[in-house]
């Protein structure tokens, strides 16, 4: 039996591509394991999969001065022990490693047990945490064609995102049904990320009063970030964060608002969802949503807004602007050239291991 160990967290677009890729792996046969944080998001993504679930100390590495910078390494290090330990007791065959800080200290330590890695970076450019993977890595899987020019030529390969299966499988009833909607208005499906989108959230809940005259509007506004005065508007459904049940708020939603980050915009891509995008602006991240927004601008897939040029008024504009124009994205994004990325992964997760043996 082969056995592989996953690793990355810090936010579900670290963790979400690997669970997508579990249920092909299980039915040939793997044996998968899973490494992330003490208390992470991962761990709790990952729980209900049954997987054999390890933490370690995590330390965030930063580009910047911080008083943390001090002590973190300390716990990086910490958990380079505690992984080197964990992969020395399940010999893996390869790891693959989907990014965040907590995947630095297992691929830098599968490397030194001459364990195969391969890693896959979702951004246009890569974060900090796959730059220090690269150099140990036997190959790099990315989302956009624009990566390819970042990264060594050898290792490099564009496959897209792997997006979990059921989530092509939605009810749009059901999703009526559970937000208490009708099918007289269309949807709007707001996604604010799974850590939440505080300035979007602000946005979206100022035009409310415009947006509800022509749409329904279902919001998942992440942890901690539900308004309770706006808990019985007509038309209007907050979650925190939903799991399960989300194949059937896609099938419902006919536009999505949300934030750029690569895995969301790639489950967006492959379930044809006309969609605007709202980056992170470049003063509150390294820019990559911006990189990664324009990107699917370019292609056609995705209108885009700049949130600190964005209002209330400006944002029920471009809202309708998508809605009326949206089978043009939709057209666009049936013709896009990424395909099945969770068989192209697997293709070469199996050709690695065959590498590997014949050494």
């Amino acid at each position: 039996m082969k056995r592989i160990v996953f690793t990355g967290g810090g936010s579900a677009g670290h963790v979400t591509p690997n669970i997508a890729l579990f249920p092909k792996l299980k039915s040939m046969g793997y044996d998968i394991h899973y490494i992330g944080s003490y208390d992470g998001i991962e761990k709790k993504l990952i729980e209900d999969y049954r997987i054999p679930y390890y933490g370690i100390s995590t330390g965030k590495l930063r580009r910047y001065f911080d008083i943390k910078n001090f002590s973190d390494p300390f716990r990086v290090l910490k958990g380079f022990a505690e992984a080197k330990k964990i992969l020395k007791t399940l010999k893996p065959d390869i790891v693959f490693s989907k990014g965040g800080f907590v995947s630095v200290p297992v691929v830098r330590a599968a490397a030194m047990l001459k364990i195969p890695c391969i890693i896959h970076e979702s951004d246009m450019t890569p974060g900090l945490a796959n730059s220090m993977c690269i150099p140990v890595a036997q190959k790099i899987c990315c989302n956009f064609p624009e990566t390819l020019q970042n990264l060594p030529a050898e290792k490099a390969i564009l496959t897209g995102s792997p997006i979990r299966t059921e989530l092509t499988k939605g009810s749009k009833d059901k999703g009526l049904a559970m937000c208490g909607f009708n099918s007289a208005k269309p949807v709007i499906m707001v996604i604010g990320g799974s850590l939440g989108a505080a300035e979007v959230n602000k946005l979206v809940r100022e035009a409310l009063p415009k947006l509800l005259e022509d749409f329904q509007i279902v919001h998942i506004c992440g942890k901690d970030k539900i308004d309770n005065l706006l808990l019985n508007t007509e038309g209007y459904k907050q979650f925190e964060f939903v799991k399960d049940d989300l194949k059937d708020l896609f099938a419902m939603a006919d536009i999505v608002i949300s934030r750029a980050g690569a895995n969301a915009i790639c489950e967006l891509l492959t379930l044809r969802k006309p969609n605007l995008l709202i980056p992170l602006p470049a003063h509150a991240s390294r820019g990559d949503q911006i990189l990664n927004a324009k990107s699917f601008e370019s292609q056609g897939f995705s209108m885009v807004a700049d949130e600190d040029y964005l209002t209330s008024v400006t944002l029920t504009e471009k809202v309708h602007e998508l809605y009326f124009t949206r089978q043009s994205y939709i057209d666009a994004m049936q013709n896009s050239k990424v395909k099945d990325s969770t068989d192209t992964i697997i293709a070469l997760i199996e050709d690695t291991i065959k590498k590997k043996s014949e050494k």
